[in-house]
């Protein structure tokens, strides 16, 4: 890769509900600068010899919030993915469909393939470049463990209603940071996962891979789930993009990474080429009006809609339903409600 440098040295803050900054806590060495574990000599040694020298170092993160040991056994980032493979809000994600709700079959993505997918291709990407597979890995894991049940639609119903009784918004990437400093992750994962969508850009390059994979995986498993729901057929994707991208899933996905590879390694950072990136977004677009919030979703969209809505009315008023939880009335309802899969809350909001 070029000679950019690797921008990772502001801390963000975000009023969640209050000021947040990341401490940190060095990786303990000796006066000589050397770590005393073998362990850790041989994860130097060998990021030494393989990552770009843009890569951000397994044990060179800027630290958790709370301060843990080093383990002999694995770097930083790797207890980073193990803990959010272990974690409930990431076994949820099998629970929660991407687009439809509580689809019939056996071969509908939910938010748990999603993120495998993502974090796969992240991966490859990640290889490819000599970046930090694991830093990469556990922020893919760890992206969509704050989204909601029903997918856009219950997001959107969520937001709704919170602006409504308490005047805030919701965010499924900020969801999945409140999640992810609760489970103390490192600094980078947390940063990653805050930011693999929105306006503010990741600080790494590693966080930057799992910002375009996100789109690239998300696109075209959809287009793949909305033709067997018989939403889309061939003849409805528009030509330009399919003919530049590939007339399947698994051809688009093979163009968009070596695009990506390529033109990150010519470039220095991750980037698409503008032809590419461009087809991307207008193919993205093209979900959004057709499938995401389109006619034919309209339906599930207000089924979503309604239980979102009443289960929410049913905790302001009856706060005594929550579990035990952090935060105010706002934080706990919102905490209880995204964490919850498909069919828990279609159950839950019968028996109201």
């Amino acid at each position: 890769m070029g000679t950019v440098p690797l921008t990772c040295v502001r801390v963000y803050t975000l009023q969640w509900p209050r000021p947040i900054r990341c401490r940190v806590y060095p990786v303990a060495v000796d006066a000589a600068g050397r770590s005393p574990d073998a362990f850790a000599e041989r994860v130097r040694a060998y990021e030494e010899a393989w990552l770009s020298p843009l890569a951000v170092r397994s044990l060179e993160t800027r630290g958790r919030e709370e301060h843990e040991d080093a383990c002999g056994v694995r770097t930083p980032f790797q207890r980073d993915r193990d803990r959010l493979v272990h974690s409930k809000p990431f076994r949820r994600l099998k629970g929660k469909t991407q687009v439809f709700i509580d689809p019939e079959g056996d071969h509908y993505r939910t938010r748990m393939t999603h993120t495998l997918e993502t974090t796969a291709i992240s991966r490859v990407v990640a290889r490819a470049l000599h970046l930090n597979e694991d830093l990469v890995e556990a922020i893919g894991l760890g992206h969509d463990t704050g989204h909601t049940p029903f997918g856009h639609a219950g997001e959107e119903a969520l937001d709704q209603a919170l602006d409504a009784a308490f005047g805030r918004s919701f965010h499924h990437n900020e969801q999945s940071w409140r999640i992810a400093r609760r489970l103390n992750l490192t600094y980078e994962v947390c940063d990653g996962i805050l930011t693999h969508t929105g306006a503010q850009e990741p600080q790494t390059l590693e966080g930057k891979i799992v910002r375009v994979v996100d789109r690239v995986a998300y696109i075209n498993h959809d287009i793949d789930d909305a033709m067997r729901y018989g939403i889309l057929s061939d003849s409805d994707l528009p030509r330009a993009e399919i003919e530049l991208l590939g007339t399947t899933g698994s051809a688009r996905i093979d163009r968009l990474v070596h695009d990506l590879v390529e033109t990150s390694e010519r470039e220095g950072t991750i980037r698409q080429s503008p032809e590419i990136g461009e087809a991307m977004l207008s193919l993205r677009a093209f979900m959004f009006e057709r499938v995401y919030l389109g006619p034919q979703v309209g339906p599930e969209h207000r089924r979503a809609h309604d239980v979102v809505q009443a289960i929410f009315g049913r905790l302001v008023d009856d706060p005594e339903l929550l579990p035990a939880g952090e935060g105010d009335l706002g934080d706990r309802i919102t905490d209880y409600v995204s964490g919850m899969t498909d069919r828990f809350a279609i159950v839950y909001a019968g028996a109201l």
